[in-house]
């Protein structure tokens, strides 16, 4: 994660505008399905501009509530006989801004494409590598990690994508601290309280950059991380049933660590518990999950491959992934789900397959490419019986009678403060 070199990222001030709050909430955005784009609303083709000022800082003033998030969408509730939008969630493991520049060219790719994503930050690339030893994790000595710290110029190139990136609408969630995988104190044998003072660490490093920093005078992140924070992915999907279990005494959401197929989520342990989902690998006899690095451990064994190859694998990876929404798409309209890292493995094939799936599907009819809170926003705004009937579909599979007969009846009434969701005979 940690470059020798890195070339700041400059993020100015600019005046609120209150259009990129009403722009991008029109009635439908999510629950209708007749638009052609894949987000109507502002576009996104520019960055979002920043708040004039803060409406509250917090703690050491690296954070800060500036009110509502701009170009977060307004759920809606299916009408009677509609077809659910397809959904597409493109998500990050491990987002910072290194020497690769993977940040802000995919905010880049997601504005071109009417696309908002979520970024899972890992904690400690918000803390200098000669202050390690405040990360304390759990089973392991302090300042241990099995990924790297970072430097401070790093640190505010994150920062500034970080900023940019809630401004555009997307999210900022988290892959914990010190990616500890496997036996020996990984993850996967963390108690509950554990993973409670893992989380904990995690806000703090983000909510303390600039204490950590120095950078006094830099510009807060616009958004209140405790309330920002509704949902992760935990290292190598170790360790779900622990933290579920933490993560809803501390309020999150959802939860991605899970390993499914694709089919219509469902809570569990008071989450939506939304797996990462197998799809097939063309020209295999197999399934495996939509990431990058399952792909690369099929085609190379998570080592460096032939150069030869290099174009085939990203090509087969995309051609994977598009199979699978394909089949969602014509099919049971299940969210597709799509985790990757910012990385080069195999000369950079698996960040070119992305890039070209998202310029395949984002924009393409009845299609909407969301964060996982965005997603969590509509499921919540649902009639839950719709949702229980959609979960009857297998992979695949469209209803026999098309949508019309399938969710033919009306919704139940919007029980009282859903976001979003029209009053009872609407």
């Amino acid at each position: 994660m940690v470059a020798a070199r890195r070339i700041v990222a400059v993020v100015a001030l600019a005046v609120a505008c209150a259009s990129a709050l009403t722009g991008c909430s029109e009635a439908g955005w999510i629950g209708d399905t007749g638009s052609k784009e894949g987000a109507p609303g502002a576009k996104k083709t520019d960055p979002a501009p920043a708040p004039r000022s803060a409406v509250r800082l917090i703690g050491d003033g690296s954070t800060a509530d500036t009110g509502p998030q701009p170009r977060r969408p307004r759920p809606q509730r299916l009408e009677p006989g509609r077809k659910p939008p397809q959904f597409v969630v493109f998500s990050w493991d491990g987002a910072g801004e290194d020497g690769q520049r993977l940040f802000s060219h995919f905010r880049k790719v997601a504005r071109a494409n009417n696309a908002t994503m979520t970024y899972f930050l890992s904690g400690v690339y918000m803390l200098p590598e000669e202050k390690r030893e405040l990360y304390l994790p759990p089973r392991h000595a302090p300042g241990s990690s099995d990924i790297g710290f970072n430097d401070i110029q790093g640190i505010k190139d994150t920062v500034a994508q970080l900023r940019g990136a809630w401004l555009e609408g997307n999210e900022i969630g988290t892959h914990f601290n010190g990616h500890f995988c496997g036996s020996g104190g990984g993850v996967g044998e963390w108690s509950v309280e554990e993973w409670k003072s893992e989380i904990d660490q995690a806000k703090a490093f983000l909510k303390s950059w600039k204490t950590n920093t120095g950078a006094r005078e830099g510009v807060p992140l616009p958004f209140d991380y405790d309330k920002e924070l509704i949902g992760a992915r935990t290292p190598c999907l170790e360790g779900q049933q622990n933290f579920m279990r933490a993560a809803r005494d501390l309020g999150f959401r959802y939860d991605t660590s899970g390993v499914g197929s694709q089919v219509w989520p469902r809570k569990t342990e008071g989450l939506w518990d939304i797996p990462m989902q197998l799809v097939p690998v063309p020209g295999r006899a197999f399934e495996t999950l939509t990431m990058d690095y399952n792909f690369y451990v099929n085609q190379s064994g998570a080592r460096a491959g032939a150069p030869a190859m290099h174009r085939h694998w990203g090509d087969q990876f995309r051609d994977g992934l598009l199979h699978g929404f394909e089949r969602a798409y014509r099919g049971n309209r299940a969210p597709l789900i799509i985790g990757n890292h910012f990385e080069s493995w195999n000369g950079g094939a698996y960040m070119r397959a992305v890039e070209q799936t998202i310029e395949r599907v984002c924009t393409r009819s009845e299609v909407r490419c969301v964060s996982f809170r965005q997603l969590v926003d509509w499921l919540d705004a649902q009639d839950p019986e719709v949702l229980d009937r959609l979960r009857t579909l297998k992979v695949g599979q469209a209803p026999a009678k098309g949508w019309g007969a399938f969710l033919a009846d009306g919704p139940a009434p919007a029980p009282k403060g859903v976001p979003g969701a029209p009053a009872a005979g609407r």
